[in-house]
């Protein structure tokens, strides 16, 4: 975590993100700004660490990028890692993101089935001839004059999927400026009563990309499963800021 990152969240203890733990799994609801694998040897703690320091025989059954928010599941055991994998491999695990994007879209199962081509370095790109296949749901779940809270489904599980997707639709997330989305400020949205100091520089409301991990469904050895995680603070105040000055 870079320290201007860690001087907008204080990460709380392993143990505090927990959901749900058993026998054979742990799912936790990730804080944004820290990674969920190594990005490099000897680099910044990420949630693989932290596991492994929780459990020692502790796997990542999959990633979030280091921004997102939400759900992450791993497996305490070689043996349910496999399961978990076979699973995302057959694409059986019934995953839901919220984002809040720009514009106000109608949504109703909206499918965007968009090839991604991953070219190395964390940049993917839209490519119909060479791409990997993609398909991504998406619904609108509430409206404001100029955004939009979103539910997205991603089928498959490519990187980046939801935000390149969303962005072909000319609705970048909030804040995603890879994909040419823009921070909210309050001033935007409260055109009345906002104030700053001469020698003040105003912040945006959320300080990353709004794109939240809500809910996950999957089965493992015949039992099943199926965990929802809260809104972090961040994501949660712009969606209260969005329904007080921008309804």
């Amino acid at each position: 975590m870079k320290q201007s990152e860690a001087k907008l969240f204080k990460f709380p203890k392993f143990t505090d993100l927990i959901i749900h733990e058993d026998e054979n799994i742990i799912v936790i609801n990730k804080p944004p700004f820290i990674a969920s694998l190594d990005e490099r040897e000897g680099g910044e703690i990420n949630i693989l660490r932290l596991a492994k320091k929780y459990y020692a025989d502790a796997q990542i059954c999959h990633r979030l990028d280091k921004e997102t928010s939400g759900i992450l599941l791993i497996a305490k055991n070689p043996e349910t890692y496999r399961l978990i994998s076979i699973e995302f491999e057959k694409r059986r695990v019934d995953k839901t993101y919220h984002a809040i994007i720009e514009g106000t879209h109608i949504f109703q199962d909206l499918k965007i089935d968009l090839p991604i081509l991953n070219q190395g370095n964390k940049n993917v790109t839209i490519d119909r001839y060479n791409g990997k296949p993609a398909e991504t749901i998406f619904n609108s779940i509430q409206y404001f004059k100029h955004f939009t809270l979103v539910e997205c489904k991603p089928i498959t599980g490519r990187m980046h999927q939801i935000r390149i997707h969303l962005a072909t639709q000319h609705a970048a997330i909030v804040g995603d400026s890879m994909y040419r989305g823009k921070p909210v400020y309050l001033s935007q949205i409260k055109k009345r009563g906002f104030t700053l100091s001469k020698d003040e520089e105003e912040q945006p409301i959320m300080k990353r990309f709004a794109l939240h991990s809500k809910k996950v469904r999957f089965k493992v050895a015949d039992k099943s499963y199926e965990f929802e995680a809260e809104y972090p603070k961040d994501f949660a105040i712009l969606l209260k800021q969005l329904e007080k000055f921008d309804a």
